[in-house]
């Protein structure tokens, strides 16, 4: 059986300009305009290729789809989520052998995790 790989996610927002400038100052992504329409691409990367993803038991009945995000840092990460007015869910947690993992919910209250390799 051929593999697929997820390679676009969409964030919706109330506010597409403070989600823009949240996501920028955060992880310094680039957005460009699409047609006339309400919908920017953003670019989380020039060279990188697609997204891996996870699956787990819904804990919840409103347990929403997160986006995982890579970062170098999680603390520093978490600090400019908190300056650009996000909010931590989950503080940084150590997944053993592997990194450390983090929620975060940004100014539209929609919950992203961070990942940081060990």
């Amino acid at each position: 059986m051929e593999i697929y790989r997820v390679s676009h996610f969409e964030i919706s927002s109330p506010d597409p300009e403070r989600a823009m400038n949240f996501f920028g100052k955060v992880f310094g992504w680039e957005f460009e305009k699409f047609d006339d329409n309400n919908y920017w691409f953003v670019i989380t990367g020039k060279d990188e290729q697609g997204i891996n993803g996870g699956l787990t038991k819904k804990e919840d009945a409103d347990q929403p789809v997160i986006n995982s995000v890579l970062v170098n840092s999680i603390d520093e990460t978490l600090s400019r989520i908190v300056t650009e007015g996000g909010e931590v869910v989950l503080p940084k947690t150590e997944i053993e052998s592997h990194g450390w993992l983090a929620y975060f919910k940004d100014p539209d209250g929609i919950t992203h995790s961070l990942w940081q390799n060990k």
